[in-house]
């Protein structure tokens, strides 16, 4: 596959296991491609592979995506288009097995490769890893997809992969890169993380979403160059909107500072270049690639405890005294030995003065919670709260009869030398390759802070954040991702002297207690938070309201300061 010229097109059509199913018959049809990606895994997702393992040693893949197989595996071998997958998982030998048996039964002659080595719980011991694991495993590279591609292979699968090397393997494989062409590698990274999310970059999820067609976003591709350049765009005629904001905003979404590690590659987020060369078109490039770390990633999964949640509904006058009766009434009635470790209580005002209908007269008061012991949230929980029925505040109700509980998961990351790592691709024949590790690693130096000229003093008007400034947040395991972005050169300016940590600190107040880092990436006129622990143990564990920390972002844009009135 390797070449040395011409542009390579690569799409997306999943950014997460239960994305669009008809995506990839959508990106097969709507447009020309040499490659289709889907990027199947979350966090949450291995956790529930594994326990779909643990019922069925023969699961623990995304099945979704033979049933995209069956419907679109001619569609694709038709049009040449090759079809690179994480729907492995777990198990990306059983799932390779599994499209090679639908292949032949639809008669359609097919080359399936897939990778692994990224599992590591059987060493889990043997490498330190956290104890208890249900699922340990290293985030891999691209260089195992490319030796699949090199190969002949149409469809490769791989398991717990970089998202990005969903993109950075196949431009490995066409343009023929080697593990020294940082620079390139670090280019097809970052047009790979753009890509990752589907449709998060063509305007889903987008901050100033009212000024597109959201209604039916199309899933983005890159047409990536030698150099690693790309161009992010989508097919003609497709709903949503590829602009320099909504390449912004995902470029930002669930990393960190400059420094982007990887496996192959540590990419500069500070050097990335975006150009809006045309409508639906938006180039990368200038981005620079230094040496990636000696260590690999490991997501572990494990089962924390149970954990349970009983909802009371508090109506009308008084809800802070409602609350409170209900909080002393609860803990009177449990009986201390049946006493969770966690019990955790969170007051949700969504009540309105003089609403004209119940609904908006009411609050919410969530009752969390959490126990090894499965029997110390279920029924006893349960009964202590129903029999406060008819003895409680006026108005008393749940929005659903108490369960009996259910278990939930802790993400926790671990790092383990690569050298230890046995990557391997197994090629459509069936021979089976090592990947050796990147020849040359080394740690990311840190990249001075410089900020720009603050803006003159003029007038100014309280106003909401959102009116100036874009924002996309999400989760890495028990920390927050949180990116912000203005969209000229003054509100960049003001932008990166108004929200300094203190101040972030201020506006929400959840995150007051918690180590906050921020970075400056003045090339996408962004600033970029980690916050430290503000979703416990990570998505699994549902540690607060939004568990990922999806809606952060909009919380920040929602409040308000005193804004110049020339950014408004």
């Amino acid at each position: 596959m390797a070449r040395t010229s011409s542009v390579l097109r690569i799409g997306n059509a999943s950014g997460f296991y239960g994305d669009r199913f008809a995506a990839v018959r959508e990106m097969l049809t709507g447009g020309p491609l040499d490659v289709l990606t889907g990027d199947y895994l979350a966090e949450l997702t291995m956790l529930i592979l594994a326990r779909d393992r643990l019922r069925d040693p023969s699961l623990g893949y995304a099945r979704t995506f033979l049933r995209q197989m069956e419907e679109c595996l001619g569609p694709a071998r038709e049009r040449g288009v090759r079809i690179v997958v994480n729907a492995g998982g777990l198990n990306p030998a059983r799932l390779a097995e599994r499209l090679g048996e639908l292949a032949r039964h639809l008669g359609i002659p097919t080359a399936v490769a897939h990778v692994e080595g990224d599992d590591l719980l059987p060493r889990q011991e043997e490498l330190g890893l956290p104890e208890g694991a249900l699922a340990a495993n290293a985030y891999l590279g691209g260089f195992g997809i490319a030796a699949c591609l090199s190969a002949g292979a149409d469809v490769v699968v791989t398991g717990r992969v970089t998202d990005a090397a969903l993109v950075a393997g196949p431009a490995i494989a066409h343009f023929g890169w080697s593990a020294t062409d940082l620079d390139a590698l670090a280019g097809a990274v970052v047009a790979g993380h753009v890509l990752e999310c589907g449709a998060q970059a063509t305007g889903g999820n987008y901050a100033f979403f009212r000024e597109h067609d959201v209604d039916r976003p199309g899933f983005p591709l890159a047409e990536l160059h030698p150099d690693g350049s790309s161009v992010i765009t989508k097919h003609p005629g497709t709903g949503g909107a590829v602009t320099l904001g909504t390449v912004t905003a995902q470029l930002l979404y669930e990393t960190g500072g400059p420094h982007y590690l990887g496996p192959d590659v540590t990419a500069r987020l500070d050097t990335v270049r975006l150009t809006e060369e045309g409508p639906d078109r938006v180039r990368i490039d200038g981005v620079r690639g230094e040496a990636p770390p000696p260590t690999l990633k490991v997501g572990c999964n494990r089962l924390g405890g149970h954990r349970n949640e009983v909802v009371f509904v508090l109506t009308g006058l008084d809800i802070e005294a409602k609350a409170a009766v209900v909080q002393r009434q609860f803990t009177a009635a449990l009986p201390p030995e049946a006493r969770p470790a966690e019990l955790r209580w969170t007051l949700a005002r969504t009540d309105h003065p003089d609403a004209d209908t119940e609904e908006a007269a009411s609050a919410l008061l969530r009752l969390t919670a959490r126990d090894r012991d499965p029997a110390r949230v279920g029924r006893e929980l349960g009964k202590a709260a129903v029999e406060l029925g008819l003895a409680g505040y006026p108005g008393f109700h749940l929005t659903a009869p108490p369960g009996p509980g259910a278990p939930y998961g802790v993400f926790s990351a671990a790092y383990v030398d690569a050298k230890l790592v046995e990557h391997t691709a197994v090629l459509p024949d069936g021979r089976r390759i090592v990947v050796p590790p990147a020849p040359v690693t080394g740690q990311p130096v840190d990249v001075a802070q410089e900020l720009p000229d603050p803006l003159p003093p003029g007038p100014t008007r309280r106003a909401p954040l959102g009116l100036v400034l874009g924002a996309r947040s999400g989760d890495k395991g028990g920390d927050a991702n949180l990116g912000v972005w203005a969209r000229s050169e003054d509100g960049w300016r003001w932008l990166a002297h108004t929200l300094t940590v203190d101040r972030l600190r201020q506006l929400l107040p959840e995150t007051a207690d918690l180590a906050v880092t921020r970075h400056l990436l003045p090339n996408l006129r962004a600033v970029n938070f980690t916050l430290t622990g503000l979703l416990g143990e990570g998505v699994a564990a549902q540690h607060r309201f939004d568990p990922q920390a999806k809606a952060l972002g909009e919380w920040l844009r929602s409040r308000h300061v005193d804004i110049p009135e020339a950014l408004l």
